[in-house]
C-alpha cells in the first residue's frame, strides 16, 4: 500500500507544511526581539517550494523544499536610548516580523497540512476497501 504514488505525493505535501509551520514558528518568536545592530538582527525566514514529477505515476506532482532563505527586509531601527543593547546612537533592531501576516500564513499551513493528513486517510481508506472486496 505505501507504493501507491498517492501517499508519496500526499506524504511530500506534509513534509513542505510541516517546514512552512516551523519557519512561520520561528519568525513569530523572534518577532519582539531587539539587537544592537543592524547586522546582528534576527532575519525572518521563507521556505522555497518547487514541483517534483512523481516517477510512479507521471500526472502526480508533489512539492519539495528546495531551500530556506532569509528575508532582505531592513530591520526595524528603534530609538531606545535607555535600551541596554542600544548603539551609540540609542538604537535598537528589531526583525522585520509582521506577526498578523505571519499568523495568517500559519493558518494556511495548518489548513494545508490537514488537508494532506486528510488525503492520506482516504486513500489509506480507499485502498482498504478496494483490497477487502475480493474477500
Amino acid at each position: 500500500m505505501s507504493n501507491l504514488p498517492i501517499f508519496d505525493v500526499a506524504g511530500s505535501a506534509l513534509q513542505a507544511q510541516s517546514v512552512r509551520l516551523s519557519t512561520l514558528a520561528s519568525n513569530l518568536a523572534n518577532a519582539d526581539s531587539v539587537a544592537g545592530s543592524p547586522d546582528q538582527v534576527y532575519r525572518p525566514l521563507e521556505p522555497v517550494f518547487r514541483a517534483v514529477n512523481n516517477t510512479g505515476d507521471p500526472s502526480l506532482t508533489g512539492v519539495q523544499v528546495s531551500g530556506i532563505v532569509e528575508s532582505s527586509a531592513p530591520p526595524v531601527q528603534r530609538y531606545e536610548p535607555g535600551h541596554p543593547l542600544a548603539d551609540e546612537q540609542g538604537y535598537v533592531y528589531a526583525p522585520n516580523v509582521d506577526p498578523v501576516s505571519q499568523m495568517v500564513n500559519l493558518i494556511s499551513a495548518s489548513r494545508s497540512y490537514q488537508a494532506g493528513v486528510e488525503v492520506l486517510n482516504t486513500a489509506k481508506e480507499l485502498a482498504v476497501a478496494t483490497l477487502s472486496m475480493g474477500r
